[in-house]
């Protein structure tokens, strides 16, 4: 069964935002991984339905259906099988680069994930809505999806929140 080891972000004020960098060491091929931020049949498995066109400058669209947010962003960074950023964000938003970096690790594979947001906005929330949704990527890779773990999403929140009150 695939694994994500867990580890605790770690949060920098860059002027007016917050950047968060969470790293997760997942128990499988950096190929498989690949596969699972990029495909479509395998994204909606984990994060939602939409499609990136895997190049520089190439539409990222996602729908969070139960939520009703709707990514409608441009590919900003990309190295095939290695390296994608795009906005979390819509049109008239400010950006919210996110970006998923993947390196080998022996037989798994180190996957870091950044998000930059305003620092107005509640990052703990946003970064834990992606640990829930790195549970989620974990379970698919393994082959048995599971609905988004909102117990997860709680515990991190929290955690996070207390995390970034601690470092001001």
């Amino acid at each position: 069964m695939t694994e994500i080891d867990y580890e605790q972000p770690v949060f920098t004020r860059q002027g007016d935002a917050t950047v968060a960098r969470m790293q997760r060491l997942v128990d499988d091929t950096p190929a498989r991984v690949w596969a699972a931020l990029t495909t479509p049949d395998i994204l909606v498995q984990w994060l939602a339905p939409g499609e990136i066109d895997l190049r520089l400058g190439g539409a990222a669209k996602l729908n969070f259906v139960d939520s009703g947010i709707v990514i409608n962003s441009k590919v900003s960074a990309f190295e095939d099988g290695r390296l994608l950023e795009y906005s979390w964000s819509g049109p008239d938003q400010p950006l919210r680069p996110l970006r998923f970096e993947l390196s080998p690790q022996g037989e798994a594979t180190r996957l870091t994930l950044t998000l930059t947001e305003p620092a107005t906005e509640d990052v703990g929330r946003s970064c834990a809505g992606f640990a829930a949704h790195l549970e989620m990527l974990a379970a698919a890779l393994a082959g048995v999806p599971i609905k988004f773990p909102f117990e997860t999403f709680k515990a991190a929140r929290d955690a996070y929140r207390a995390q970034l009150a601690a470092t001001g």
